[in-house]
């Protein structure tokens, strides 16, 4: 990444082509919605560029923006509680076919409880540490990987292949 002249810091245009892609995907997989998930992205992003002077010498200006995203998301999801609901009812009952493995899967992580998707999304889409992830979401460390582990027992009682029922 380039360095910008003024400030000194990462060059804004440079490190968002290249964290928008990865950022973006967890945040929606975090709203378990993928306009949600963009519009929160985007809004972190906007205010990455604000304060761009700052963000841009932290350790890690994507787990800020993962932060601010994630406290959007919470702000937006207060505001639209109702939304929400009737959303999360429309997937549950969807009966679509899954068109490829993996949309059982991320159907599976969408029924999660919000604290375990978010954990879900930075740790297995952003790939981030589970230290990190304890800081975004403002959790201690240790309270990530028990998310972490609950959640991975919901989706393998989730995902586990129903036994052929024999009657002989």
């Amino acid at each position: 990444m380039t360095r910008d002249r003024g400030g000194g810091g990462l060059d804004f245009a440079d490190w968002y082509c290249g964290a928008y892609p990865t950022v973006c995907r967890a945040l929606r997989l975090a709203a378990g919605d993928a306009g949600l998930g963009e519009e929160v992205a985007a809004e972190a992003f906007a205010r990455a560029l604000v304060d761009w002077r700052k963000v841009s010498r932290l350790a890690s200006p994507a787990g800020w923006v993962y932060g601010v995203g994630l406290n959007e998301l919470r702000h937006t999801r207060r505001r639209l509680v109702l939304e929400q609901r009737h959303l999360a009812r429309q997937r549950a009952e969807s009966t679509d076919p899954p068109s490829a493995p993996d949309d059982q899967l991320w159907r599976a992580v969408a029924r999660l409880a919000p604290r375990a998707r978010t954990a879900v999304a930075l740790r297995y889409v952003a790939d981030l540490p589970e230290a990190e992830i304890a800081e975004i979401m403002g959790v201690a460390r240790g309270t990530v990987a028990a998310t972490l582990s609950s959640a991975r027992k919901q989706l393998a009682l989730q995902l586990a292949p129903v036994p052929e029922r024999t009657d002989r």
